[in-house]
């Protein structure tokens, strides 16, 4: 193994991107480096092997490609090349067993496969849950598609839908959606959100533990302008464009990041050393990860797997430094990195795809 920032005056890289999947967590680094960390049975960490990691380790299979968007499924990863034509995936994928690729059928797919649906129709935004999955449209409109059965698609039932259908959200336009394990939520272009869906654990932040069949608005956050959603397997969490970080649902592993692990029906907001603003967040499963304007890096919830890159295995309920990304962390914390071939690439890719879902419960 080699390690990188090994003198402890260098300055840590900074992170332009980060994404938590079910249990190991990615991220994107200054100077094209992508690392991850975490759960790694499926081969969803990309580095050669099925081992978990408990810190960050870089890909050096990367190096040398110009890597501007890495993003985690449940399991899996997908990274994408400048230039667009490249996507590169690891781990599994292709379930389809409730309609969530919106092909119209039931069938699995072990390869990626144009949504005929959507000819004609510019796509801005897709986002995924266990069986369910969503979509935003240049024009602001939001598609439902998959499993339905407790109002996770917002179209005012619980059947299932084989090919994608428009969701009516009182003539809002969506300019940003997230999905949850069973829930979905989404931000309007006035900055309001929504949330549709499962809630027996709260998740949908209105105050109680009701499944919602159509997007409802969260009226606790009404005074915000929202800016990022992360759904996690029953947990949510919101950003608003000040940098607060708001949290509720499921907190078993103390994975909305309070300082508890009492479950929430009400967003609740999340403090951080300093009084440090959020920039950019992500939910796993059952963690949180989040970058703050003083260029560090947290992480809090459920650590059983490495996930949340501090060396160990133990859960925390409030945020707590990564110090390998962090200009306020510990500059003795190295950066170590597998020798692995490129993981497999998808050339050529432009056209909407959803190459999600396969999914452990």
């Amino acid at each position: 193994m080699m390690m990188i920032m090994s003198e402890k005056s260098a300055s840590p890289p900074h992170v332009l991107l980060i994404s938590a999947g079910a249990s190991h967590t990615v991220a994107l680094l200054t100077g094209n480096v992508v690392c991850s960390w975490g759960r790694g049975e499926d081969g969803q960490l990309g580095h050669g092997d099925t081992d978990d990691r408990l810190l960050p380790t870089k890909l050096s299979a990367f190096d040398g490609q110009d890597i501007v968007s890495v993003t985690c499924g449940a399991d899996y990863t997908v990274a994408r090349s400048k230039s667009g034509k490249d996507v590169y995936s690891w781990g599994c994928w292709g379930r389809n067993q409730n309609g969530e690729l919106g092909l119209g059928t039931t069938k699995d797919s072990h390869v990626p496969q144009k949504i005929l649906a959507f000819e004609g129709i510019r796509i801005k935004m897709v986002a995924a849950g266990a069986e369910h999955s969503v979509a935003i449209t240049e024009d602001g409109d939001l598609y439902g598609w998959g499993w339905g059965r407790y109002g996770n698609l917002g179209l005012g039932d619980t059947n299932d839908r084989l090919i994608p259908e428009k969701v009516n959200i009182d003539g809002d336009k969506i300019v940003m959606v997230s999905c949850g394990w069973r829930h979905t939520i989404s931000i309007s272009s006035s900055g309001g959100l929504y949330t549709h869906g499962w809630s027996k654990y709260g998740q949908l932040g209105h105050g109680d533990f009701e499944d919602c069949l159509v997007p409802r608005k969260v009226q606790a956050l009404s005074d915000k302008l929202i800016s990022q959603v992360s759904g996690g397997w029953r947990h949510s969490m919101a950003l608003t464009s000040n940098g607060q970080l708001f949290g509720w649902g499921w907190n078993k592993f103390g994975q909305i990041g309070i300082g508890h692990n009492f479950d929430c029906s009400s967003p609740m907001l999340v403090n951080f050393p300093h009084a440090q603003k959020v920039v950019q967040m992500s939910s796993g499963w059952r963690h949180t990860v989040a970058v703050t304007d003083r260029a560090n890096v947290y992480s809090w919830g459920r650590g059983a797997n490495g996930q949340l890159g501090h060396g160990d295995t133990k859960d925390r309920n409030v945020p707590t430094i990564i110090d390998a990304f962090s200009v306020d962390g510990c500059s003795e914390q190295h950066i170590e990195s597998s020798n692995y071939p490129l993981p497999g690439s998808l050339t050529g890719l432009i056209f909407v795809i959803v190459f999600l879902f396969c999914t452990h419960y």
